[in-house]
């Protein structure tokens, strides 16, 4: 009797070692559900919540997308040309979508934060080339304008012509140069580097050095990596959770193999308690800013004495202890 007692307190305990240093180490790419820490709302797709208060009218606009009309060019001090619809408002296009073939990869509550620009009707806008006007048939049989192959959408948090609100909204919404590339300044669009220096192509997670911060890390698109000080690495836990994320979206699991210069112990997906799935550093969960407009800002250093950019090894950077 007492062998086999003993044999299974050994078995616990190993269990619960394994599972304790599953993080920290390179073990497995799954963590276990972490609690919520403070808001305990559940997590919710950028600007999906208080969709009526921007573009269009709540559901309307959702199941009944608007065509661009009329196109036209905005200048824009920061983005340079920035392609509009009729009525000024701007043209956003997704990382997650592709050009070559043309296909959307927004469905769902993303499509009630991003509405789709309907195909048809369309006219190019003024000293533009109208070869780059197309669409592409989405899964729910619906006809999207494509511009140069990218799916073209609005954005619902923005409230007036001329808003660029959703320019950078995680990581992977941009602003749409007429030609369908990625707006910025000097034309530089997708095929050069952006404005801070970084290249379109860069690996899932790498480093980039800050004239200010020194080695941070950046995410493919190079947008600036946070961390936030009243998470937990272990055991897991977050305390940026609904409407947190709007203004801190996860950094979604990045391949090991997909990262440069980044600590590979700890690196670890984080199944997250509303059900989205984070990537981390040394077991910390990350995230980008959404007030990070373009590669290279660094908006969201030291907000509010809890946020801060991330170094390599997955520290905070430039935080006091």
């Amino acid at each position: 009797m007492n062998t086999w007692r003993n044999a299974s307190l050994a078995v616990t305990a190993a269990a619960v070692l394994a599972l304790t240093t599953a993080c920290g180490q390179e073990q497995g790419t799954t963590t276990p559900n972490g609690q919520a820490v403070g808001a305990a709302n559940p997590a919710q797709q950028p600007a999906a919540d208080g969709y009526g208060d921007g573009y269009g009218s709540g559901a309307d606009a959702a199941t009944a997308p608007k065509t661009a009309g009329q196109l036209a060019v905005a200048d824009s001090k920061k983005l340079g040309k920035v392609l509009t619809d009729s009525e000024g408002f701007t043209l956003y296009r997704f990382d997650k979508d592709t050009a070559s073939p043309p296909k959307s990869n927004c469905e769902g509550d993303c499509a009630k934060a991003w509405p789709v620009v309907a195909a048809g009707d369309v006219t190019a806008a003024p000293g533009t080339d109208d070869s780059v006007i197309g669409e592409v048939t989405r899964a729910d049989g619906s006809k999207q304008l494509t511009i140069g192959g990218w799916p073209m959408y609005r954005y619902a948090k923005d409230t007036k012509p001329g808003d660029v609100n959703g320019q950078g909204v995680g990581g992977t919404w941009f602003a749409s140069a007429p030609d369908g590339k990625k707006a910025a300044p000097g034309g530089a669009g997708d095929g050069a580097e952006e404005a801070g220096g970084e290249p379109a192509d860069l690996a899932g997670l790498s480093v980039r050095k800050d004239p200010k911060l020194g080695d941070i890390v950046v995410d493919k698109n190079g947008m600036t990596v946070y961390r936030f000080k009243k998470d937990s690495a272990w055991p897991m836990k977050t305390a940026c959770t609904g409407a947190c994320l709007e203004k801190w979206p996860v950094v979604a699991p990045v391949g090991k193999n997909d990262t440069e210069g980044i600590l590979k112990k700890g690196f670890v997906t984080f199944d997250r308690p509303d059900g989205i799935q984070q990537q981390t550093i040394d077991c910390w969960p990350i995230y980008t800013y959404s007030g990070d407009s373009k590669p290279g800002d660094t908006n969201g250093q030291g907000v509010g004495g809890t946020w801060y950019a991330v170094s390599p090894q997955g520290k905070l950077v430039g935080a006091s202890k």
